[in-house]
């Protein structure tokens, strides 16, 4: 099989060249490796290719997002089985790649695979195993903060976490990419869930672990971060719930929505929830448009779907409470 691995690269400084530091310590190396910068004014990109020549660098003249930063290296991926992403702060263990290509073979049907992160600082700590996808629209990372990471179990998730991931092409390239419009935060939900509503599964593997630091550029919670997260929730849920689930559930994403923005705006005395769900209604007559064909083409039944949502109201309001 044929992999390429690539990495979105924005001012991340000396992470991008630890990043392919881990990535060439690899047992089983990718057979290509590409990095999309963002125009960065930092010297991460300089420094890493200074060390690395055989990275392909493609150069952006600005900062166009990382959901279209992956579709530019994914345009040149053609002829691979595989893509790998990574984000610079993510640094794979040297056995990362080889677990993921050898569940791939084992799983012909998944379209995904999700990596164990562990914290970069303590590896004792998850930072999440896959992401979760509550009926009501909320993500979250699965097991993030839990202590201990003793569970060798592969199991289904719901979609895969972006900072380190491995995605069939042939299924990326059917479903559209990542959506654009996202600019970045939960655009790999959105894929996994199109994914799913193509029949296509997702997959946790637990010994293909990397240590992630989180946040390293965009800053948790930052204004930046809420604002971007919470307006792709709202387009995430419209776009792909089918529809006797979304009339079912819309009563908690409504609800979900609500809590959110007056929760987090006290937290952390912000107005970017407000922004960002004023942003989200503006750009609802496109996202319906995208729905109508993302809808046409679904294979998976209503019953496949909500198997592998997370479901009880009392678990979203406490990822709202703990999470933000």
């Amino acid at each position: 099989m044929k992999v390429a691995l690539v990495i979105v690269n924005y001012n991340s400084g000396e992470l991008l060249e630890q990043c392919l530091s881990a990535v060439y310590r690899q047992t089983r190396l990718p057979d290509r490796v590409i990095v999309v910068d963002n125009a960065s004014t930092d010297d991460s990109l300089s420094r890493a290719h200074a060390r690395w020549e055989q990275v392909k660098v493609l150069r952006m003249t600005q900062n166009i997002g990382f959901a279209a930063a992956n579709n530019r290296a994914l345009e040149r991926c053609q002829g691979y089985d595989w893509v790998a992403l990574l984000n610079p702060d993510a640094f794979p263990e040297p056995g990362w790649l080889a677990a993921l290509l050898e569940a791939a073979v084992e799983l012909p049907g998944a379209g995904s695979f999700a990596s164990c992160l562990v914290k970069a600082d303590d590896p004792t700590i998850l930072d999440g195993i896959g992401d979760a996808y509550h009926v009501s629209g909320l993500v979250w990372r699965v097991g993030h903060g839990e202590a201990g990471t003793n569970d060798r179990t592969r199991r289904e998730v719901f979609a895969a976490c972006a900072a380190a991931a491995l995605y069939r092409y042939e299924s990326v390239y059917a479903a559209g990419g990542f959506d654009e419009n996202y600019f970045c935060y939960n655009e790999d939900v959105d894929l996994g869930f199109r994914l799913r509503l193509r029949g296509r599964s997702c997959w946790y593997v637990p010994n293909a672990v990397v240590r992630h630091v989180g946040s390293a550029v965009a800053g948790a919670h930052s204004d930046f971060s809420l604002f971007y997260g919470h307006r792709n929730l709202v387009w995430t849920f419209f776009k792909n719930m089918p529809t006797p689930l979304l009339w079912r559930f819309l009563w908690q994403h409504l609800l979900l929505n609500i809590i959110t923005v007056v929760i987090l705006s006290v937290r952390y005395r912000s107005r970017a929830l407000i922004r960002a769900k004023g942003s989200a209604v503006k750009g609802f007559a496109r996202v319906m448009r995208q729905r109508r064909k993302i809808q046409s083409m679904r294979s998976c039944t209503n019953n496949e779907l909500l198997a592998v949502m997370t479901r009880g109201w009392w678990r979203c309001c406490f990822r709202c409470r703990s999470d933000g």
